[in-house]
Formats: structure tokens, sequence, C-alpha cells
């Protein structure tokens, strides 16, 4: 008997692909949306109309998926629904990623790789419990009304993990002064916890509690006072290197100013070094108007923003209607020089017509339509003519102006450069628009 030939081995299964790396988390989860989407992406790169008939179902019944339409349906239309989605395999799509946002340390989460987005959600919920125990203590110490430096350790603990929590701050800083602690030192450690949470307003309320208590330990010392403006000044200048449009810290140097009467040339230079590292930078627009046209050495108490002041002094007005210009001429589609030079007008009594030949500057437009191109360099001249036109009684050439403006340099705004135009027909040709543009800048400028 001839002998059996050996049997041939069984074949292996493949083992499965190894899962695909990514170097970021953000990009992980943007290809975890994307897959989830297979139908969408596929009419996105052949169209719709290139579709084969069982695909565009399926991208049909995946759209009405994502939308939720079917939620609407009769309940026998949504069992049919769901079993096409079964047995067409169309995964449920993923909602678009979203920004993570920073941590502690500022750093994006987004750009964390996979596995350290893992510990960093683990780190989270670690946190998320020891916060939950130490603010146990806490509301317990609360309660028994403790002012002891424990309190300032166990707060300072809580900071570390939630810098945002307000009642710890508060309860903090009432804790300070009852210890009588040493302000200068709080200072210090205030300013690294606001370095590295730049987007934190309740650390500027605590360091205005700070500098408040100061000021009254000082007194009328005035060399104390400046050294105390200095550092203030001086750090702030470490946030600005960080974010130069840091709204809390610009709402706190507004408010340091008048406490510590801040009102001298050092201000406005460093307005001056702000707008020349980024001329649209827009909260150093507000600050300097604030510090110009707030200066109590020569401003009418009371005035407001919107308001003419007869007791600013000429070649102040003269100086900000020449740095405004300046500014215009760097970059003349930037609308906060332009706001500015309307304030400086406003606060110095003076009429728009007489900076009608600077706004000119940008601005060239035939005598008569259809006799050439006209030519704009910026819409925010375009807009301080039509309003400069009006203030003249050239309601024609004013009503051309906005139509320019809603028809074809912005476009976008079209609803609000036809609401000028009615706005200048039935007036009489007075001023237009110029009040509300008034309004714009006051809030612009933070009155």
């Amino acid at each position: 008997m001839a002998p059996k030939g050996s049997k041939a081995p069984k074949a292996r299964p493949k083992p499965p692909d190894p899962p695909k790396e990514y170097p970021t988390i953000a990009d992980e989860l943007l290809a975890a949306y994307q897959e989830s989407r297979p139908y969408q992406t596929l009419a996105a790169s052949k169209g719709i109309q290139n579709l084969t008939a069982n695909e565009k179902a399926c991208y049909a019944h995946a759209v009405f998926l994502e939308t939720g339409a079917w939620r609407s349906w009769p309940a026998a239309t949504q069992n049919e629904f769901w079993k096409t989605i079964q047995s067409e395999k169309i995964p449920i799509p993923l909602p678009k990623p979203q920004d993570l946002g920073r941590d502690t340390r500022g750093i994006e989460v987004g750009k964390y790789t996979p596995a350290e987005f893992k510990l960093y959600l683990r780190r989270e919920r670690e946190i998320e419990g020891l916060l939950g125990k130490t603010m146990g203590y806490l509301r317990a110490i609360m309660a028994a009304k403790e002012h002891s430096p424990r309190v300032l350790e166990l707060t300072e603990h809580i900071i570390s993990m939630n810098a945002a929590h307000y009642t710890v701050w508060l309860y903090r800083s009432q804790t300070l002064l009852a210890l009588n602690s040493s302000i200068p030192a709080e200072l210090e450690w205030v300013n690294n916890v606001a370095l590295d949470n730049q987007k934190n307003y309740q650390i500027w309320h605590h360091r205005q509690i700070l500098v408040e208590h100061l000021v009254q330990d000082v007194g009328s010392d005035e060399g104390k006072l400046r050294e105390l403006g200095k550092s203030e000044v001086a750090f702030m200048k470490e946030m600005f290197d960080e974010d130069a449009k840091n709204y809390h810290v610009w709402s706190y140097r507004q408010w340091l100013v008048r406490k510590l009467d801040l009102w001298q040339k050092g201000e406005i230079e460093d307005c001056e070094r702000l707008l020349r590292e980024d001329v649209r930078n827009n909260s150093a627009w507000a600050h300097r108007f604030f510090v110009v046209f707030s200066n109590p050495r020569y401003c009418t108490e009371g005035s407001k923003a919107t308001e003419f002041d007869g007791g600013i002094p000429d070649e102040i007005l003269d100086r900000e209607i020449e740095f405004s210009k300046a500014a215009c001429f760097e970059a003349p589609q930037n609308q906060s020089p332009w706001n500015y030079l309307r304030g400086v007008l406003k606060k110095g009594g003076r009429k728009l017509v007489s900076l009608e030949c600077f706004a000119g500057e940008f601005v060239k437009i035939p005598e008569k339509e259809g006799e050439g191109e006209e030519d704009v360099k910026s819409s925010h001249a375009l807009d301080f003519l039509a309003d400069a036109w009006a203030e003249k009684g050239e309601r024609e050439k004013a009503d051309r102006a906005l139509r320019l403006l809603g028809d074809k340099y912005d476009r976008i705004r079209k609803n609000y450069w036809d609401w000028r135009r009615a706005l200048l027909k039935s007036d009489g040709g007075g001023l237009g628009g110029i009040e509300g543009q008034f309004v714009v800048g006051a809030k612009l400028f933070g009155h």
C-alpha cells in the first residue's frame, strides 16, 4: 500500500495591520473623523454626479445620519433606515474635532502625541479627584473662618490645579490681609501664576486688591509709588511679550493708570512701541486714546469719548492727528487709525473736512461716473470722505462713495452701507452715519 502524501501545512491567517501612528492627537482625531465619513469624502472627490446608484444611495443615507434628519421620520421609516445603515455598513459620522485648548503651561493639547494625550487625560482625572478633596478641606476652613498659613498653602495648591476658581482667590486675599503677609512676596508668586495662565482674569482682580493695599501702606511717598508703578509696568511688558492683545492685562493697566496717576509720557511711549511692532494692535490704540483723552491735567472731568472737550491743547490734538495719519499711510486698510483719527477730531471739535485732502490721498474718483476707473486704496478712507462730503452738504458725492462701498469695496456689509445711504437722504444731507461711527469708536476705545 503506497504511503499517503503529507498534508500541506495550513495557511496562517494574515496578521492584522498594526494601528497607524499619528504625530499628534489632533491628527489622529481628524483621521478618525474623516474615516467615519467615507461617502461624504467620496462625493467630494468624485462629484455626486459621478457616483454609482448604490454610492449615491449610501451617500444620501450618510447625510441623513450626519444631520439627524431621520429623527423626524415616522417610526416605521426609521426602522427601514437603520436596516439599510446596518446592511450597507455605513459608519456613524463622528462630530468634527474641536480645538482641545491649552494645558496649564500654555501648550496646545492638540500638539500632544496620542500617548502623551492619554497620560494628560489620566492626569486630569487624577487632578479632578484631588481637587474635589482639597475643595472639601477649603469649604471646612471657610466655614470655620480660619485665616492661617496653612490656608495660604491650601489655596496655592488649589490654584495650581485650577487657577480660575474665583472663590479660592478671594479667600486667599482675605487671609493674606488678615495675616498681614508680605504683599511684594505675593506679587512675585502671582507673576509666575499669571505667566502660566494668560487668559485668567481672576488673577488680575487679586492683583488689584494687592496693589490697593500697597498704595494704602505707601501713602503719599512719591518715590515708592513711582517704584511700584515701574515694577507693575515692567511685569505687564512681560505679559505683552507673550500676548500683546491680552484684554485682562489692558483692563488692569487702565485701572493702574488711574490708581497710580501714570499719565506721564511713558504710557504713550509704551503704546507707540507696541504699535511699531504691530500697527493693528487695537488694544494699544484703545489705551493710547484713554491715556491722551482722559488725562485729568487738561481733560474736562466726565467728558465722554464722543464729546468735544475744549480743554485739550491744540498741540496734543495736532500730535495725535499726525500720529494716526502716519499709521494710516503704513496700513491703509487698518480701521484702527481711521477710527482714532475720527475720535481725535471729535474731541478737538474739528471738522472731518479739515482732513479731506489727506483722505483723498487714498481715494481717486472721477468727477463723473463712466469717465474712468476709480482708485481706492482704503475703504476706510472712502468712508471718511463720505462723511466729510456729507458734512459739506455734498450729498451726491457722499451717496456715490457709500454706494461704491456697498457694491464694490465692502460688499459683505452692503446692508449697512445701504442703511447709511438711506440715512443720508432722510436727514436732509446731515452727517449720515458719522454718529454711529463714533458709537463704534467709543466701544473700541473702552469708553
